[in-house]
């Protein structure tokens, strides 16, 4: 049975799901490339920029509750419930890389931000509203929807997804200068090493392991609190506390 956690959580997903098809242009990678060569910030630019700075005191709080397609990755896990391993994380760095590259030249060839246009393209604040939006968008939709089936836990969000990385660093920033933020704490004397927490993680993270290593602080760890809430002592807990170093 699920936590009401869970549950809440699982109502948000869905909602931010549904709304998707009026939000996905704030979500655009392309659309903040085609921002960048008129040297306009579109609303995919403050998205993106928001996604950082919510990292340094949040965590990934965003791909847990808000992100528009984590409702796919943690509804298909009931269907392949595989690990994802970890030299399959960085292949989204072969994608975040080059194209935050390209955004930056634009920008630089442009002569930086010279107007701000949150609406950009999307003057009637509705992302999908022609014909060829629905063909990005259940383009969008395929793509995190078909690697969870083939990859397992959360397959496109740790393999091609472009938001992650800002979040990423924005959570290794918060550790390096140990700020106050949202983090797991356990009281590793009351662990009786059941697996329950490593068994149920959406992002095929060894919980048991780092508890009992304490070294809970993870930038792939998206504060969903499904550890904690599967932990039959009770071991594990979400709170706002600095963070440690790894």
């Amino acid at each position: 049975m699920k936590s009401s956690r869970q549950k809440k959580r699982l109502i948000f997903q869905l909602l931010f799901f549904l709304l998707f098809p009026l939000t996905i242009w704030y979500f655009s990678p392309y659309l903040i490339i085609m921002g960048a060569t008129e040297g306009i910030a579109t609303g995919s630019f403050f998205t993106f920029i928001g996604l950082f700075v919510s990292a340094l005191f949040f965590g990934r709080f965003f791909c847990s509750w808000i992100c528009p397609v984590g409702f796919l990755g943690d509804t298909l896990i009931r269907i392949n419930d595989k690990t994802v391993g970890k030299r399959l994380k960085y292949t989204k760095y072969f994608v975040w890389v080059p194209w935050l590259a390209v955004i930056v030249y634009f920008f630089i060839k442009t002569g930086g931000i010279r107007t701000i246009n949150v609406l950009y393209m999307t003057d009637t604040g509705i992302s999908v509203k022609q014909p060829e939006d629905y063909f990005i968008y259940y383009t969008v939709i395929g793509l995190f929807f078909i690697l969870p089936l083939l990859l397992g836990r959360r397959g496109a969000c740790h393999t091609v997804c472009w938001m992650a990385p800002f979040m990423i660093l924005g959570r290794k920033i918060s550790i390096i200068f140990k700020w106050p933020a949202l983090r797991l704490s356990a009281d590793k004397p009351e662990c009786v090493q059941c697996g329950r927490c490593t068994q149920n993680c959406p992002m095929s993270l060894d919980v048991m392991a780092r508890v009992q290593d304490g070294k809970l602080e993870n930038a792939d760890c998206i504060q969903c609190g499904v550890c904690v809430d599967t932990c039959p002592k009770g071991v594990l807990s979400l709170r706002f506390g600095r963070t440690e170093r790894k």
